[in-house]
């Protein structure tokens, strides 16, 4: 019985290959560089850009699952097989405070501005407005206060769309995909930066994809492409 026993706890512990991949809850968007560790043999990896991982481990280890911005999760090995994980993000209350008073607020505070001037249809009144009320309808039509705030309606549509697709088309992102130097990521992302259209159908996957697609192109032409002064 004794002689045996070794070789019994050399079977529970052998290990083999966990493949897995992982999501945010609720979505097909993927989460890279999320960490895995073993709490047994202390093995720490880390998933790809594409939300992937393999790790070593025998059954009956417990592996938890980490990332910055979301909620740990553990699980235990049962045996071969591939994993999905789904992570919920971590909802932080005083930054939510901070994005109320965020750049979509500061253009709601001016467009409120010109509310109180009695510009209520965005300088394009209805027609019925005309009959209504013809000279309020005259004066949001062409008015200068009218004039300045469609300006500043299509100028704030443009700053929220930039916004929106700066927020996930970022240098850390470019720059963990590509492996590029700071000089050609900013280079690269003046070339290569999505529309908005693109932004809003695509998720992380078709980002990524967008990003590798023509790194190939840049790292071919990329001495003969001017860099831009931004302002």
């Amino acid at each position: 019985m004794l002689f045996c026993l070794p070789l019994f706890t050399y079977a529970q512990q052998q290990e083999m290959s966990i493949n897995g991949i992982f999501f945010r809850q609720n979505t097909s968007d993927r989460i890279a560089q999320a960490t895995i560790t073993d709490t047994r043999s202390q093995v720490i990896m880390m998933s790809d850009e594409l939300g992937g991982f393999t790790i070593k481990a025998a059954k009956g280890d417990t592996l938890i699952f980490n990332k910055s911005g979301y909620t740990p999760f553990k699980q235990v090995v049962t045996g071969p097989g591939d994993l999905v994980i789904y992570l919920h993000p971590v909802v932080v209350l005083p930054q939510v405070t901070i994005k109320g008073e965020s750049k979509k607020q500061e253009l709601n505070d001016v467009t409120n501005e010109y509310r109180s001037k009695g510009l209520y249809f965005d300088g394009k009144p209805p027609w019925y407005e005309f009959i209504a009320s013809p000279l309020t309808a005259f004066y949001e039509l062409f008015g200068q206060d009218a004039k300045n705030e469609r300006h500043f309606i299509r100028f704030s549509k443009m700053e929220m769309e930039a916004i929106a697709v700066s927020n996930r088309y970022n240098k850390p992102l470019v720059k963990r995909v590509t492996q590029l130097s700071d000089a050609d990521v900013d280079k690269f992302m003046q070339q290569y930066t999505p529309s908005y259209e693109d932004i809003q159908q695509w998720n992380d996957y078709d980002l990524i994809t967008h990003i590798k697609k023509y790194l190939v192109y840049f790292n071919k032409h990329k001495d003969g492409i001017p860099v831009q002064k931004l302002y």
